[in-house]
């Protein structure tokens, strides 16, 4: 079964917040003349295994350039707030995480550099980094994530989000492993979940489920995969109330309705599925590369298949985060060297790699990566299938704000509880975004 080819762009992050942020501009302690006394400023956002790795990177890079780099890191969920808050303040960080959402709002209010010309100086090939993460980051001033556009960053990983089961469950119900290629129907993936949702201690309650899935960052293949979408090309008209998407929202519902194959609202909120899944009691769950350091400690052998499907192709997302350079660093050459050293250097990329928190950057070497037979999950050549083949931008990655998209779960429980349809909710929400995303174009107008 040919899984589709449909690749754009990302994930995307509304900017909020007013707190304060200290020591993110450039400096240096002497008189600037030598690279021994400059210091630039890296904001990122990452886990443990995140932070290490790129400490460790950007010791290497201090190593060879005598370029002293001052790093703020922050939780996920305090990243945009800060990073607001620092740009705000006329305090941007020399270096620093992007959101492709962001991007063309960055740009407009002159936050960005335009590093198109320092990048093409670098030597840099841009070729051997995966298409879809450049082009993330160029925007031609009507339009991102073409390839005719100024860049204005370099992608700091692409994120393809697969689909992961517990492998070691599945041959202990004694269930034929899913096939590494063809995607599973939705029926035959119901099925399997099906059998997978047992009493194990025999105390008359459901302890294992089959999945437990999360309605904003799982939704999208369901509706993709069935011929639905968020918008139309151009991404003027918003187009959730069609019967494809309605017919996915509700196969998504009725998991937990219909299909019992998910822990109750009650079994979530003692334990969330996230933590089920670890704990070995959920046969299939999202695997992202960012989860894979933690994945492989876990006390049970899993692996990745397709996402399953209600049409005949698999579908899924794939995200990015960028690395952009502040247009009014003290110390330009130096930032930009820094990004394109995070984002394309072969050394950084396997400090980064051997990490488990990223797929390379580079496609050379992400073809060897994916070849290791050794390596756990076995099929990570699937991840590189998501960004090739099928997977898709996430709905408002290119938009100028993500309010119209996020509108969509503001009102969603009636329909995951079974209040209401699917494809009611929809014909109430449709006119709601689509306001919201001809308040976007025209912000973006006015600010282009």
């Amino acid at each position: 079964m040919k899984k589709s080819r449909i690749l754009t762009a990302t994930l995307a992050a509304a900017m909020v917040g007013t707190l304060a942020l200290t020591a993110c501009s450039g400096g240096d302690s002497g008189d600037g003349g030598d690279s021994g006394n400059k210091e630039i400023t890296f904001m990122f956002r990452g886990g443990t295994d995140e932070k290490a790795a790129y400490q460790a990177a950007i010791d290497k890079y201090t190593e060879d350039t005598g370029v002293k780099v001052n790093v703020i890191v922050t939780d996920a969920d305090q990243y945009a707030t800060k990073l607001q808050a620092a740009v705000s303040g006329n305090n941007v960080p020399d270096v620093f995480y992007i959101e492709q959402a962001s991007l063309q709002s960055y740009v407009a209010s002159g936050v960005l550099m335009d590093i198109t010309d320092a990048v093409d100086a670098s030597g840099v090939d841009l070729d051997n980094i995966w298409p879809y993460g450049v082009d993330s980051y160029r925007f031609n001033g009507t339009v991102q994530g073409t390839s005719d556009g100024a860049l204005y960053g370099l992608p700091k990983d692409v994120g393809p989000f697969s689909f992961g089961y517990n492998k070691t469950m599945l041959e202990a119900a004694g269930i034929p492993l899913p096939d590494k290629d063809t995607p599973l129907t939705w029926d035959e993936f119901v099925a399997i979940c099906k059998q997978l949702t047992v009493d194990t201690d025999g105390d008359g309650a459901v302890d294992q489920w089959g999945t437990g899935l999360n309605v904003q960052w799982n939704l999208q293949s369901l509706v993709w995969g069935n011929g639905g979408d968020w918008t139309n090309e151009d991404h003027t008209k918003v187009t959730v109330d069609t019967p494809e998407f309605a017919e996915a929202l509700q196969a998504f519902a009725d998991l937990t309705l219909v299909d019992n194959v998910t822990p109750s609202a009650s079994d979530a909120a003692t334990l969330d599925t996230y933590q089920r899944w670890m704990a070995g009691e959920i046969g299939f769950f999202p695997v992202g590369p960012w989860d894979v350091s933690v994945y492989n400690d876990l006390d049970f052998d899993y692996d990745l298949i397709p996402w399953p499907t209600l049409g005949t192709e698999s579908a899924t997302w794939v995200g990015s985060l960028g690395i952009g350079v502040s247009a009014t660093s003290d110390y330009p050459d130096e930032a930009v060297k820094l990004a394109t050293y995070l984002s394309a250097d072969a050394d950084a990329q396997q400090t980064l790699v051997d990490a488990n928190i990223q797929i390379p950057n580079l496609i050379d070497m992400a073809d060897t990566w994916a070849a290791d037979t050794a390596a756990e999950p076995a099929n990570r050549q699937e991840f590189l299938d998501i960004v090739q083949d099928y997977g898709h931008a996430m709905p408002a990655a290119f938009t100028y704000g993500a309010e119209w998209y996020d509108e969509l779960w503001t009102n969603i429980q009636p329909v995951l509880d079974g209040e209401k349809t699917a494809a009611d909710y929809l014909a109430e929400t449709q006119p709601k975004m689509q306001q919201l995303l001809d308040e976007s174009i025209a912000n973006a107008e006015q600010a282009g």
